[in-house]
């Protein structure tokens, strides 16, 4: 059966490198939403707190509970809250959301500083502390998100500026209510913006699975990794000249050649803009049309590794190695390779 394989020694090599870079452990918050952009949730909340990460964030109260037991705390960023928990921690986008959640919720604050997308504007941070103390809230952070840290543009640098601003802001307000504050603004690309962490915490995702990319101006810390996926051969045939393999038979052979599918398809997450175009880390062509459950590649390999590093996909058919990665079918099986 298809599978996807991960790498302890490349996830442990990139948390190395974050820890280093921001001057410990402790301000390092995984980034698991959407199965850990599809390497496995559980099995990744596993490795992270067994090196000694303690914060993580998902996207959805389901996720956070499904990881919990590892952290300290979950920070959840596109739910309101069915429970007020512990351990979990819930993202306010609006003003307007404010009176929705529950009393006794923990909450933090998203401030936009130029991203435009969700968050409350600065110059309202004192009417929001007034609406969440009036509520019953405890507001433990306060957050926001840079919108273009992996260019090279003024851009991070005003956001910046303006989260700094917020900071000073919130702390004054932090104290009127009896609140301790975290602040944190940096997602993976951010980390790696400056040589000093000068916030209580990073939110990292993409950099923690090894496939971060900076514009070239930048530093390109040398992540590994972690994930490859892998299919195995269902049939192999020999595809005579002038034949052709797939729906559509988009593919005609010049030569008899040896072709053999194997058992992974968009259902999968293989996107079908690869057809006909993609070949693998180790040169196997990809022949005619990714179909639902399979796709043929010019080899006769038992089992084919598709990809070890899903930007190098994603470039085949015109994207990001995130979507690749988030779109990986949950369903496929997961080990680890390196033990």
């Amino acid at each position: 059966m298809a599978l996807i394989k991960l790498s302890r020694e490349a996830l442990i090599h990139n948390l190395d490198i974050i820890a280093h870079q921001i001057g410990g452990k402790d301000k390092i918050a995984v980034v698991l939403k959407d199965n850990a952009y599809g390497h496995g949730a559980r099995m990744i909340a596993e490795a992270a707190s067994a090196y000694g990460v303690r914060q993580a964030v998902v996207r959805l109260e389901r996720e956070a509970e499904e990881i919990e037991k590892f952290f300290e705390n979950v920070l959840i960023l596109g739910q309101k809250p069915v429970q007020v928990h512990p351990k979990f921690s819930y993202a306010i986008n609006s003003l307007e959301e404010i009176s929705r959640y529950p009393n006794g919720a923990r909450v933090e604050l998203k401030v936009d500083t130029g991203m435009h997308r969700n968050g409350i504007a600065p110059e309202h941070i004192e009417e929001a502390f007034a609406r969440m103390a009036k509520y019953g809230l405890i507001c433990i952070g306060v957050m926001s998100h840079f919108r273009s840290a992996d260019t090279l543009s003024s851009e991070w640098f005003w956001q910046r500026q303006t989260f700094e601003s917020v900071k000073l802001k919130a702390s004054v307000l932090a104290q009127k209510y009896g609140w301790s504050l975290r602040f944190h603004i940096s997602n993976s690309a951010g980390t790696f913006r400056s040589s000093v962490c000068c916030d209580d915490m990073v939110r990292v995702g993409i950099a923690l699975y090894g496939c971060l990319e900076m514009d070239v101006s930048l530093p390109q810390p040398e992540f590994k990794s972690v994930l490859s996926l892998w299919g195995d051969k269902i049939s192999t045939r020999i595809l005579k000249a002038g034949e052709r393999v797939g729906y559509n038979g988009i593919y005609e052979a010049t030569v008899d050649e040896v072709v053999s599918t194997y058992d992974l398809g968009y259902a999968n997450g293989l996107d079908r803009l690869a057809s006909n175009r993609y070949v693998t880390p180790e040169g196997k062509a990809l022949r005619g049309r990714i179909s639902m459950d399979s796709a043929s590649f010019a080899c006769d390999t038992d089992q084919l590794m598709i990809f070890d590093n899903a930007n190098e996909y994603a470039r085949a058919v015109g994207t990001i190695g995130y979507e690749i990665l988030a779109c990986l079918d949950k369903e496929l099986k997961r080990e680890w390779l390196d033990e």
